[in-house]
């Protein structure tokens, strides 16, 4: 075997690479395209994520939200549409972080529907409780 096969220095490919570039730029380059290229490469699809963040969001609308939290279901779905649009242009990143946020707003807005459920129950159960006993008082001798 002779010594051009068996370079493979950084040096060495770096002048195969990039010839009348000093071998430490060029070895920056390479080592920087490569980082670009793995960089890209880490952010998996988020399919899970915005398969949760549908589900937390039909189950807030189910739960009645769009009458109890319209706010928050509307942000929910918003940014819920957004994450499937930076899915479909392979943004990951974003698609991730919109599709969590769109499942917080959607926890948020089923908990204010049950607050405010439980608030009116609460009430319900006050007045029947005060009618009760000024019926009571009426009957005492």
């Amino acid at each position: 075997m002779n010594q051009r096969t068996l370079s493979t220095t950084p040096k060495a490919m770096s002048q195969r690479l990039l010839p009348g570039v000093p071998s430490l730029a060029s070895a920056l380059l390479v080592l920087a395209i490569t980082a670009t290229v793995a960089a890209c490469a880490t952010t998996p699809p988020p399919t899970e994520q915005i398969a949760v963040s549908t589900a937390a969001v039909s189950h807030a609308a189910a739960a009645g939200s769009s009458v109890g939290a319209p706010a928050e279901l509307s942000m929910a779905r918003d940014k819920l549409r957004r994450a499937n649009l930076a899915m479909a242009t392979a943004d990951y990143d974003t698609a991730l972080r919109l599709a969590q946020q769109a499942q917080v707003d959607a926890l948020v807005a089923e908990a204010t529907t049950e607050a405010g459920k439980a608030r009116k129950s609460a009430q319900e159960v006050q007045n029947a409780s005060r009618a009760l006993r000024e019926e009571m008082s009426r009957k005492a001798p």
